[in-house]
């Protein structure tokens, strides 16, 4: 697996990351023992990249998380990625960088995680609620302290990015990206390149959108928020299906999937690090891992732009709108 260092940390991180969103119960129910598989799937494929949060099931994930992990590697193989900053109240997710939260939070990632230090710790949100000077000068307590080797945010704008380095430390920044939703081009790939900032991009698949194996009449368990997700129903859902068609015809002329080709996608724009890639199954890795070997020309880029010009964004759910 090809390696790639992580914006101005001295992190060399696998360009294909692992995301465990999917093991924290907000897509419905899994098979433990295979998804453990499929982690160790993960290890042989050389992946060496592990993103969680804590608001992945609040604990669930990164416990499951260290389970898979330290059975087969040793700390030292891996890095890994872990977020803070959400908080439940209830049934309700609220943001929450305070400084009080964020130490809660890794103290408590620590502990499901088992394990002395956080390779990278981001803030999952922007909280307009809490003061930025508060937020940042947590993070560099945190990393003076040794809990946290590296820190940065997912979500943020550039702007929030500024505000934020001006009090701590912003060495990363998670967006959603992919073929369906792709305004951090605008702004903040190239804020990104700018700043050295680390880019690790998730949803590179829009949501199993761009997997090909969705139909009109696909469906969704119960506690996957793609069930009451706009994105997934009505004339929406039909008009990005015409077009996951003519990109899946698009990659068989070019004799690769089309999961293989979104991978790719992602990663061909020099301003993305690392493509966070969910699976449950051993098999669902081969395509995104064959991506990383995968070069895409600007022309390549070109063509399927012209494929894109009837999509609807996919845009994905921000904390509030989780069911």
């Amino acid at each position: 697996m090809r390696k790639v260092r992580l914006g101005k940390t001295d992190l060399q991180v696998s360009v294909i990351a692992f995301g465990t969103w999917s093991f924290g119960g907000d897509w419905g129910a899994f098979d433990a023992d295979e998804a453990k598989k499929t982690v160790a799937r993960a290890l042989d494929l050389g992946i060496t990249f592990f993103d969680t949060a804590q608001g992945y099931g609040f604990g669930e994930s990164e416990r499951f998380l260290a389970d898979a992990l330290w059975s087969t590697v040793r700390r030292d193989g891996v890095v890994l990625a872990t977020k803070g900053g959400l908080r439940k109240d209830g049934e309700a997710l609220h943001r929450d960088a305070s400084a009080r939260w964020l130490r809660e939070g890794v103290d408590s990632s620590l502990r499901n995680l088992r394990t002395d230090y956080i390779d990278l710790y981001q803030v999952h949100w922007p909280d307009p609620k809490t003061p930025v000077e508060e937020t940042g000068r947590v993070l560099a307590d945190l990393v003076r302290e040794g809990k946290i080797r590296h820190a940065g945010v997912s979500n943020y704008s550039p702007r929030q990015m500024t505000e934020l380095a001006q009090y701590g430390p912003v060495e990363t920044d998670q967006p959603p990206y992919h073929m369906l939703h792709r305004d951090i081009e605008a702004e903040v790939l190239p804020y990104a390149e700018r700043n050295d900032i680390g880019v690790l991009v998730y949803g590179p698949l829009a949501h199993g959108l761009l997997s090909g194996t969705m139909t009109l009449e696909t469906t969704f368990p119960a506690g996957d928020w793609r069930g009451t997700s706009a994105d997934f129903k009505g004339e929406r859902f039909a008009r990005d299906l015409e077009v996951v068609d003519r990109l899946k015809q698009y990659a068989a002329a070019r004799e690769i999937t089309l999961p293989q080709l979104a991978v790719a996608w992602t990663i061909s724009n020099p301003a993305v690090d690392v493509a966070i890639v969910g699976a449950r199954h051993p098999a669902h890795l081969d395509d995104p891992v064959a991506a990383a070997d995968i070069r895409l020309a600007p022309s390549d880029r070109d063509e399927i732009d012209e494929i894109l010009a009837n999509a609807v964004e996919v845009v994905g759910p921000a904390p509030e709108a989780m069911p």
